[in-house]
């Protein structure tokens, strides 16, 4: 599920880093767009996309996450980002995530403490949300832009029915 969502992102990264040229914008414009002004800008909603995943995975598995430095300035630089997310997400084996479901999962921040009993409560809770509601900002900015967005014909996404 996450290696999926981060390739549809990929894909409209990809799609929307052809857009600027087109149309003679300046990439940063794009880049730092929001829907409000106080959410956060497309670079961000991709970061935490990534970092939602990343941390995800290495939580499960017991293991340090990579750490990322938030310093993207391009769609290149956006994408190379998702990918590394992507190898490290794809890299783990299924014995790495034994237990994980019942194993807790406490995630302090500056502000609070969330406490999930297990990994499943965790991925579902909390995980999949966030990655899912930042994802879908990032699409809702560039649509909002006029960066041509359908739900075919990005790499990565596969219709079911």
């Amino acid at each position: 599920m996450l290696a999926r969502a981060l390739g549809n992102l990929a894909g409209i990264v990809e799609r929307a880093g052809c857009m600027p040229k087109a149309k003679k914008l300046d990439p940063a414009v794009l880049l730092g767009m929001r829907l409000y002004p106080n959410m956060f800008a497309f670079t961000r909603q991709v970061q935490v996309v990534s970092d939602s995943a990343k941390g995800c995975m290495a939580r499960l598995a017991g293991v340090e996450a990579p750490k990322y430095e938030d310093t993207e300035a391009s769609f290149a630089e956006l994408k190379e980002r998702i990918d590394k997310t992507v190898a490290f997400v794809k890299g783990f084996e299924p014995r790495q995530l034994e237990g994980a479901e019942s194993r807790a999962v406490v995630l302090k921040f500056p502000n609070s403490t969330l406490n999930f009993k297990g990994g499943w409560d965790y991925l579902q809770s909390f995980v999949l949300p966030n990655v899912y509601f930042h994802s879908a900002m990032a699409y809702g900015i560039l649509r909002h832009a006029g960066v041509k967005l359908g739900k075919s014909g990005l790499p990565g996404e596969h219709r079911q029915r």
